[in-house]
């Protein structure tokens, strides 16, 4: 059983995000990021979608950490692409990022899709129970070995990743 099917829902400083939180999160991601994360292929993902949920993490009223989730097919199943995760740069050492990311899973296990697809570090990722997803087919360059899953219904996918 991976670590995502038995975490607690309890994640501390990590809430819900809200439409006032829109401008920290989107300054929170473009220093995290920069400019160069809109020639991203993940960012087509992205581009006219809207988040299925998003969860933040605040300190004196300023949001120092964020994550979304957004609908996604993988072949023919249900999934959601996990990302952009951003964490202020004075807090990146504190397990901020993890549970964030353990809030996704959370969510994502509440909703029935398929699993949740990402691009990232697999050394990071592995603990969560991602694996790598050779035959998800992502719409531009990707390497491959960063293309990543976590079942939460459909244990291996393949096929093109399109806007859900």
């Amino acid at each position: 059983m991976s670590h995502a099917l038995v975490m607690s829902a309890d994640h501390g400083r990590i809430e819900a995000e809200t439409p006032a939180d829109a401008e920290g999160i989107d300054a929170l991601v473009m220093a995290a990021f920069g400019p160069g994360r809109f020639a991203k292929t993940a960012e087509r993902l992205r581009e006219g979608s809207q988040a299925v949920a998003g969860f933040v993490a605040r300190r004196d009223g300023r949001v120092i950490g964020s994550v979304r989730l957004w609908p996604v097919t993988v072949g023919e199943a249900p999934a959601l692409f996990l990302g952009p995760i951003a964490v202020d740069a004075d807090r990146r050492s504190d397990g901020l990022g993890a549970e964030l990311v353990e809030a996704c899973l959370h969510r994502a296990q509440s909703l029935g899709v398929g699993g949740v697809l990402l691009v990232g570090d697999q050394a990071y990722f592995q603990r969560f129970g991602f694996a790598p997803a050779p035959d998800a087919i992502l719409p531009g360059p990707v390497d491959r070995r960063r293309v990543l899953w976590l079942a939460t219904g459909i244990d291996q996918v393949s096929g093109p990743v399109r806007i859900g």
